[in-house]
């Protein structure tokens, strides 16, 4: 922006200065509004998990936990708060990383495992997968692979399998249905 030669006629310098001022917000008021950092279709894919919850064993009346997710940080992030019937429980948070077109899942819970899982939306159901060292015992990793699908009646299904020839085979690890809660 080059500011007009002020050394002549002051009215004049002001006005050019006003109108100078005037038209570049007014240029600012004209253009289109940013769209919210995380606003893409990508960031509400995993919105179906978004709740509160009552958490079964699938296909029993056998509640496991209670589970509360929601979105934070202005919807930029999911946190999972898993508080199950057996022990303190964890939780993570949730993310979708737009650089590498991916979702994070970062994992911590009351025994002090970490996990980091990474993956995406598969047709319209959730699968993140991560190592998970000591699963199966000091020293003894596996891969745990986890799907969530939304169902037609609002639940969701989560089904965790692992693996310990790196992907090759898997085994079922667990299933659970997440039902809302009445409010």
């Amino acid at each position: 922006m080059t500011l007009p030669n002020c050394s002549s006629e002051m009215m004049r310098c002001m006005l050019a200065l006003v109108l100078l001022f005037a038209g570049t917000n007014g240029a600012t008021a004209q253009s289109a509004p940013a769209e919210p950092p995380c606003g893409s279709a990508e960031h509400r894919q995993f919105d179906f998990w978004v709740g509160e919850w009552d958490v079964f064993a699938t296909g029993t009346s056998k509640q496991v936990a209670t589970s509360r997710i929601e979105k934070l940080h202005g919807g930029c992030t999911i946190r999972e708060n898993w508080m199950p019937t057996s022990n303190p429980g964890g939780g993570s948070l949730n993310g979708y990383d737009a650089r590498n077109r991916l979702w994070r899942q970062n994992w911590h819970d009351s025994s002090g495992s970490m996990v980091a899982f990474e993956g995406g939306l598969v047709a319209k159901e959730m699968v993140l997968t991560g190592l998970w060292r000591d699963l199966l015992g000091q020293g003894k990793d596996a891969l745990v692979r986890m799907t969530y699908s939304p169902s037609a009646e609002g639940n969701v299904r989560q089904i965790g399998e692992q693996s310990v020839d790196f992907g090759k085979t898997w085994q079922p690890s667990f299933d659970f249905t997440y039902k809302r809660r009445s409010k």
